[in-house]
């Protein structure tokens, strides 16, 4: 399975320098679920169809917020600073995905741009998904019966989470297939016979294996 990573200034050893990184969270839990974990750093967008196309799945990885102008609004002053890079490229690499029916999970980030690929919109802001800068929260998640994600887990959870915004208006032929209380979607899902799921929380950090599970499964099956 590969993910792709961020695009940052890292520190290391003597060395500060660009890198391509991602939480070990990650291929941790590809690996947990029984996958290979390959990581993609950000390309040229006109690459992602070749990329794609030798891919068994793909998972985009949280991370920054998108640029607002990808949905056709103005930044909100608590809106962070763009990924122009990432952006362009995770969006190609869905179109690729969706059009190829490779199996696809988004993760935060991955799930919001999901969704603005297809037509939606975010909320900039809310409060409440985050323990505070730079530590995760829970909180129950409640998933929608008879879709993909209540065959994974059907019952209600409490999830690792660490957001502050989310999907406002559904993309097209999007399904939400779970919320917080507080009417959050918390997941979505494709319509069409190809595995494409998003999730608003982070399950690489927690210890439940079986959204990356279904995704190994789809990727390996016949």
């Amino acid at each position: 399975l590969t993910v792709t990573t961020y695009l940052e200034p890292a520190a290391w050893g003597v060395w500060q320098l660009p890198a391509a990184l991602l939480p070990a969270g990650y291929p941790r839990l590809v690996q947990a679920a029984g996958g290979t974990a390959v990581l993609l750093p950000p390309d040229a967008p006109e690459a992602a169809g070749e990329v794609v196309s030798r891919l068994d799945a793909l998972v985009v990885a949280g991370g920054a917020d998108v640029e607002p102008v990808h949905y056709g609004a103005e930044p909100d002053p608590r809106t962070g600073p763009p990924a122009r890079e990432r952006d362009a490229w995770e969006l190609a690499l869905i179109e690729a995905a969706l059009s190829t029916a490779t199996p696809l999970l988004g993760i935060c980030r991955g799930m919001q741009l999901l969704n603005i690929h297809l037509g939606g919109t975010l909320v900039q802001h809310l409060d409440g998904h985050t323990g505070g800068p730079g530590t995760f929260t829970h909180h129950e998640v409640k998933p929608v019966p008879g879709t993909l994600l209540s065959t994974l887990t059907p019952e209600t959870a409490a999830v690792p989470s660490y957001h502050h915004q989310a999907v406002d208006r559904l993309g097209q032929g999007l399904t939400a297939c779970a919320h917080a209380a507080d009417g959050t979607v918390e997941a979505l899902e494709a319509e069409g016979p190809a595995w494409t799921l998003g999730v608003q929380w982070h399950p690489e950090m927690g210890h439940d294996l079986r959204v990356m599970e279904g995704l190994v499964a789809a990727a390996t099956s016949p």
